[in-house]
């Protein structure tokens, strides 16, 4: 009797802990739509160059992202050629667009190649839009830079499920609340964002270099991609919860850079 007297304030306790933040829905002033694009069907990557003309790079463009890396052939970036720079923040808004989870956050910058690119913001893919020596890994997280004349720079990283069940606390700063948005078109507030780790993550190992294209419509190119050699790992709990809701949202890797888009090949080949 006196355990249960004494467990039942732990259970009142866990039960106000598991009480979600209020959902808020996004207002219809057209500053946060869901994206048109998806992963299914005919919203899917296989028509998203008929989804809107701007899209027109998606089926005929020739050095699009992501790709296949090879460890042997890829370029490496020059060690202390780059630098990454996320201040901590005290919360961002974090988005459900339908097509994937959002960050948005611009405290940040990239330089690279004398270039600064300020941060707009960073998202979720699962599972991972690369493949390293035709690995694939259960999700990818792209931090998107971009100047005022729209050059711009992406830098990845993997994650690779933990066998010690341990995450990167930023993200599981971003994740606290991910239920909240399990809707399309709605957002939350992350936890802090503390990006000191992820920062020193990408200064202690490789880079792979390449220059391809944004990996959603419009399907852009001339981006300058960074990708992280080390994979970031993350729990299986929260793999779990975060897969739920991204589902399905890599687009599939595309042609050897330079070669024709595998859409104009497929569409050649048909007729």
């Amino acid at each position: 009797m006196k355990f249960i007297t004494a467990f039942l304030p732990l259970l009142s306790v866990a039960s106000a802990s598991c009480i979600p933040n209020r959902v808020v829905r996004r207002a219809a002033d057209g500053l946060v739509d869901i994206n048109k694009f998806n992963y299914t069907n005919l919203g899917g990557p296989l028509n998203w160059a008929g989804l809107d003309e701007a899209n027109e790079a998606c089926s005929k463009g020739s050095h699009q992202s992501p790709i296949v890396i090879d460890t042997d052939a890829i370029d490496y970036a020059a060690s202390g050629s780059l630098k990454l720079n996320l201040p901590s923040a005290d919360n961002a808004k974090f988005e459900n667009l339908g097509s994937g989870l959002e960050v948005v956050l611009t405290n940040g910058s990239l330089e690279a190649n004398n270039k600064t690119y300020p941060l707009a913001q960073f998202h979720f893919h699962t599972p991972s839009e690369h493949r390293v020596n035709d690995e694939y890994f259960p999700m990818e997280v792209h931090f998107v830079f971009q100047t005022a004349a729209k050059e711009t720079a992406v830098v990845g990283f993997f994650f690779q499920l933990s066998e010690f069940g341990y995450s990167v606390p930023l993200f599981d700063s971003v994740f606290a609340h991910i239920d909240d948005i399990a809707d399309a078109g709605t957002y939350t507030t992350t936890g802090e964002l503390d990006f000191e780790g992820l920062r020193s993550h990408f200064t202690r190992h490789g880079v792979y270099q390449y220059t391809g294209s944004l990996t959603t419509p419009p399907c852009t190119e001339e981006v300058v991609w960074y990708l992280s050699t080390e994979p970031l790992p993350l729990n299986v709990q929260t793999y779990n919860k975060v897969k739920k809701i991204l589902k399905y949202n890599a687009r599939y890797t595309q042609n050897a850079l330079g070669e024709e888009n595998l859409l104009e090949v497929a569409a050649h080949n048909l007729n």
